[in-house]
């Protein structure tokens, strides 16, 4: 199978409780098909600056924001692909380019910034490379996983639906080749289900039909926001500096 290296699409979230997601599957099933993959882990190892400035960028909601992230299908091992994938969005169009490479040609490009050589000169590793070359404090942040199930409708292969549950993150032992439940935290505990529908144009209208049947509504959840804002970020603390005495000279005391 030829992997697929760009990607242009729309994609919309819905978050479903347990129950909904029974009972929502039972009717897509008769429609798409599951792809050959079934129920698997993905594996999003995010970068950004020292002071967060992707994240807290990509929060504004402005009209054009970019991530930078390594991701893998599963568990990495030494001669398995990850992907070093730059993703776009314009105008709430999601444009994706990755490089396929290997774990170990990864953790060699992740010690030394050299790409091999059949992969450097192409144009996704020149972007990769101007993207490091003007943010010289760009690095690993934080690891996300979940499990996926994905679902493609034979009549359109731009239409597709994935489900992702137990989403989970940690900002400590960022090796993808580590098991993927070891020290990591649930991102939102109250989220069960993810759905997100990746599509070029208008949804079919048998599945617009099938949301309203099943009272499923749009949702904003960004997995790598959700995890900054509820275990990542911390609030700058206001420093109010204490006039210079005998007693206390450049004592300084933190408000906030």
């Amino acid at each position: 199978m030829k992997l697929k290296k760009v990607f242009e699409r729309k994609e919309t979230k819905y978050l479903l409780t347990n129950q909904q997601f029974t009972n929502f599957l039972q009717d897509l099933e008769k429609r798409m098909i599951i792809d050959e993959f079934g129920l698997h882990t993905i594996q999003s190892l995010y970068y950004d600056t020292n002071d967060d400035y992707f994240i807290k960028h990509s929060i504004e909601k402005p009209r054009y924001k970019e991530k930078f992230r390594v991701r893998s299908y599963g568990q990495a091992s030494s001669e398995k692909l990850v992907f070093l994938e730059m993703k776009k969005k314009v105008n709430g169009i999601v444009y994706k380019r990755r490089l396929p490479l290997s774990y170990d040609e990864y953790k060699l490009w992740e010690a030394t910034g050299l790409l091999p050589e059949k992969l450097e000169k192409t144009q996704i590793a020149k972007e990769i490379s101007w993207l490091f070359q003007t943010n010289p404090d760009l690095h690993a942040k934080v690891l996300i996983a979940y499990d996926r199930l994905s679902f493609f409708y034979k009549e359109d292969e731009t239409f597709r639906v994935t489900f992702d549950q137990k989403i989970r993150f940690r900002n400590q032992w960022l090796e993808l080749d580590r098991d993927t439940y070891q020290s990591c935290e649930p991102v939102a505990k109250e989220v069960d289900v993810l759905m997100e529908v990746k599509a070029m144009g208008a949804y079919p209208l048998w599945f617009s039909h099938l949301l309203a049947d099943h009272h499923i509504y749009k949702a904003s959840f960004s997995k790598y926001a959700q995890t900054y804002q509820r275990h990542l970020f911390i609030p700058q603390k206001e420093i109010t500096f204490v006039k210079e005495n005998p007693v206390c000279k450049g004592a300084v005391s933190y408000v906030g």
